[in-house]
């Protein structure tokens, strides 16, 4: 039998990080985790931030447990890639220092960030620069914000680096920044997909700031800091390092009459295009033009997801499993908005969206179970929504919504979901986003076709509602 080729994922999402052995082997695909660490906002002096050493740590020890991994087959490491949350970034200065603590995404001074920009470029003429749904806290309106109260911490800065970008730095050495999560910046040319610099000095934020931007496949480097065997020749190599677009990648059947769903805390549904729409529609319902693996446009709206209801586990103290179980039972004729801005940031969500649900008229749900049963049905006819939309801005027709990640799991969410956007879903892998990042780093050619013939999926047909 042959050795297996052990390659590494840094999986990072908003409320816990991982790091994955790949395991490609003759069977195919095997995933081990080999660490798991808490991840999350901290406030502090009035902010919210992330716990970044505590999470770098983190990182550093799940690498060692890699390493041992490889070891104990006798096998090396051949490359680790990271992939993480958007929009969010740390200042490195000229000694390659991290200035501070980096800001989390849902801090309340990013609307002042906007508020600056959209005077000095209103919102449809960004749109046509970037191709960027309205989100307060993509990167232009951090670092907007960012000018405006720590000019100091500016004028020391030499480079910003995006989180994935960051973590491989201090990992690396190297200074380079990966083009899909630099795309979400709102700095990023919709049509070149390089720098906007104009845009940039526009809004008095120094175009030196942005390192070289390199493709998912690329590399930034070896890595170094890490004393075993198996790690001694690894490379970090560029995946698709947003997560969405990681997701993106390991979707396995995704074909001109087919739309994605990358479901986790948040819902990022769309299709995957050769080239933008920058249409006024387009940008009035709110979809974004990322970019995605090869230079395709990860089109697609951003809607809340089951942040909703992981706010509302951390009230309730109740398991997950018991939830769903009393929510298939519930009947509720409530429905939210799930992108009301009222529920992004953390607190008592099973009182906000009682309070939601009073104003629109309805009659608030009043057990768990019920406000579940809310929160999935609104989910379902947001995702419903989208897709209506999605058919008109592209002109195609979609028959089949594939949903990856971690809510992929939800049966209940898939079934409403293929209910009310009236068409099969396919759901699975649950692990998109860490096999998305493994298989970046191989030359395989045709990865979604070995996705889908080493990973089980569920089919949800639509059924009539009961």
């Amino acid at each position: 039998m042959s050795t297996p080729n052990i390659f590494g994922a840094i999986d990072l999402g908003a409320s816990s990080g991982r790091v994955i052995a790949g395991e490609f082997g003759e069977r195919g695909l095997k995933l081990h985790e080999v660490a798991r660490f808490p991840n999350g906002p901290v406030e502090r002096d009035g902010g919210l931030y992330w716990d970044f050493d505590a999470l770098f740590a983190a990182i550093c020890e799940g690498v060692e447990a890699l390493g041992a991994f490889a070891t104990e087959r006798d096998t090396v490491v051949q490359s680790i890639g990271i992939d993480t949350w958007a929009v969010d970034y740390g200042l490195i200065d000229a000694n390659g220092k991290l200035l501070a603590t980096p800001r989390h995404y849902r801090d309340e001074r990013n609307l002042l960030g906007a508020s600056v920009v959209h005077e000095i470029v209103p919102q449809d003429q960004l749109y046509a620069l970037n191709g960027l749904q309205y989100q307060p806290f993509n990167t232009l309106y951090q670092l907007t914000a960012e000018q405006l109260q720590n000019p100091e911490l500016m004028q020391k800065a030499e480079c910003v680096l995006l989180m994935p970008d960051l973590i491989a730095f201090l990992l690396t050495g190297a200074k380079r920044a990966e083009v899909t999560n630099a795309s979400t910046t709102g700095l990023l040319d919709v049509h070149t997909h390089r720098w906007n610099t104009e845009l940039a000095k526009k809004l008095g934020i120094n175009p030196k700031f942005f390192p070289e931007l390199i493709q998912p496949g690329d590399e930034y480097g070896q890595l170094i800091g890490f004393d075993q065997l198996a790690l001694a020749h690894t490379k970090v190599v560029a995946v698709a390092s947003h997560d969405t677009a990681s997701a993106v990648l390991a979707v396995p059947k995704l074909d001109g009459h087919g739309a994605y769903l990358s479901s986790g805390t948040w819902s990022l549904i769309g299709a995957e295009l050769d080239t933008p729409v920058l249409t006024e529609f387009s940008r009035r319902e709110n979809f974004t033009n990322e970019l995605g693996v090869n230079n395709t446009i990860r089109y697609l709206k951003n809607l809340s997801g089951l942040w909703l209801l992981q706010e509302c586990q951390k009230i309730w103290k109740l398991d997950i499993d018991e939830l769903l179980e009393g929510a298939k039972h519930a009947r509720t004729d409530a429905r939210i908005d799930v992108n009301d801005p009222e529920f992004v940031a953390p607190g008592d969500m099973p009182s906000r969206i009682q309070v939601h649900v009073t104003r629109r008229g309805f009659a608030a749900p009043q057990t768990p179970a019920e406000i579940t049963r809310c929160i999935l049905e609104s989910l379902a006819d947001a995702y419903a929504s989208a897709i209506k939309d999605l058919e008109e801005l592209t002109g195609r027709t979609i028959t089949q919504l594939n949903i990856v990640g971690g809510g992929s799991q939800n049966q209940l969410l898939n079934q409403l979901a293929a209910n009310r956007c009236a068409m099969p879903v396919v759901a699975g892998p649950v692990e998109a986003t860490a096999i998305g990042n493994l298989i970046a780093q191989t030359d395989i050619s045709d990865k979604r076709a070995f996705i889908a013939q080493n990973f089980a999926l569920q089919q949800f047909q639509p059924q009539k509602d009961k």
